[in-house]
This record gives C-alpha cells, structure tokens and sequence, in this order.
C-alpha cells in the first residue's frame, strides 16, 4: 500500500507545481490589457456667439484598462476646455477618465467641450476637426459636424 500512496502524492504535487505563476495571460482569452477608444455622438450646435462654442461627444473604451481624456484641440479655436456641471456649476478640469468597459458621455446640460478664443465661426452643415489626446493611448482625431443652434440628439432636430 506504500509504493500505491508515493506515486499518487508525486502526480498531486506535480500538479499543483503546474498552476503555479499561471493567472492571466497574453493567450488566456481574459480580453485585451488596454484601452479600445472610440468616439460616436459627435456634434457642435450653431454657436450663438462670435468667440465661443460648445461641443458634445461620447468616447466608449471596450478594452479591459481606462484610460483619460488629457486634451483636445481643434483647428476653430485658440483653445478647447473640458468642463463637468454638478448641480448647476459649471468646473474646468484638466481630464476626465475613462473606466475599462465604460463610456464617457460630453452632453448639454453635464460634462462638454467648451471652444474659446474662435477663429471663425462655424456654421451648420460645416465640419469642425479636433484633436483628442489621452493618457495611455495615442491621439484621435475626429470630424465634429456642426448642428443648429437647437439641435437635440434625442430628437434628431
């Protein structure tokens, strides 16, 4: 019964020592290690003033890492802000992250782009270039149409 039980402790050690440092790898299947930026939603409404616009965009990372939105410029403005509305306040922040399998959301009303110091003023039916740069990934760059002053993308109008 001995020479039975040392086979049987060898072959249960073996492996055991098999499914050690094994975890997540590259050919594990478990998903990509990085971000997977994209960028839908896009649009400028008519600006209503000569020196400033607004913008609104969602960026959808489908990669298992965030990553964060540290700039965006555009050929249009002299400057291109990032702002978030808390109840009512509008706050400039230098980025806005984006979490593994999630979605940053630019709309009216909460987190935009603000465009200042424009070098001339766009029009609807025109395009607007920009310029998204991020944290870990490399840079995007985007055609942003521009809307009617009361363009509602709920409604399409």
């Amino acid at each position: 019964m001995r020479r039975a039980v040392l086979p049987a402790a060898a072959l249960a050690g073996a492996l055991a020592l098999t499914g050690c440092g094994s975890g997540p790898g590259p050919d594990s299947g478990s998903g990509t290690s990085k971000a997977e930026l994209s960028v839908n939603s896009v649009y400028m409404p008519q600006p209503v003033s000569a020196d400033m616009a607004a913008g609104f965009l969602t960026i959808t990372n489908q990669g298992g890492a965030k990553d964060a939105l540290t700039s965006v410029s555009s050929d249009v403005a002299g400057r291109v802000t990032m702002h978030s509305t808390v109840a009512g306040a509008m706050r400039e922040k230098t980025s806005f992250s984006i979490p593994a399998h999630g979605r940053l959301v630019f709309r009216s009303g909460a987190n935009h782009l603000m465009f200042e110091e424009l070098k001339r003023t766009p029009k609807q039916g025109q395009h607007v270039t920009l310029k998204l740069t991020f944290a870990e990934s490399g840079p995007l760059t985007v055609e942003m149409p521009v809307k009617s002053a009361t363009y509602n993308p709920s409604t399409g109008h």
